[in-house]
């Protein structure tokens, strides 16, 4: 007899599914690394030449290409897509009061 899989619903935050502190955050760095990396890669830059452009050692360029983000703030993320030649905007708005799901950080890449 084959055995019954469980599938929970996720919540949108795999960070918050898996249970770990700060899931907010964390979802939100990786976000950000996502599209600085996006960004790296259209620009075909080497990690030498990308640690120059954003003031970090390879090794740091590294990390953050692999994701380990521990050692990076948001606002850091921030300044390396400032050096990225690109604008971050934040929005602070009101959750509605119709919308049932929990409030929520987003990232928006234009």
């Amino acid at each position: 007899m084959a055995k019954e899989t469980k599938i929970t619903k996720s919540s949108g935050n795999v960070f918050a599914d898996l249970g770990v502190d700060k899931p907010e955050e964390l979802k939100l760095k990786a976000e950000i690394a996502s599209t600085i990396n996006s960004i790296i890669k259209h620009r075909n830059l080497k990690q030498k030449d990308t640690a120059k452009l954003l003031g970090i050692t390879q090794p740091q360029v590294s990390n953050l290409i692999r994701g380990e983000l521990y050692r990076f703030s948001v606002e850091r993320l921030f300044y390396i897509l400032n050096a990225l030649d690109r604008d971050v905007t934040i929005v602070i708005k009101k959750k509605s009061p119709r919308t049932k799901r929990a409030t929520h950080i987003q990232v928006t890449a234009l």
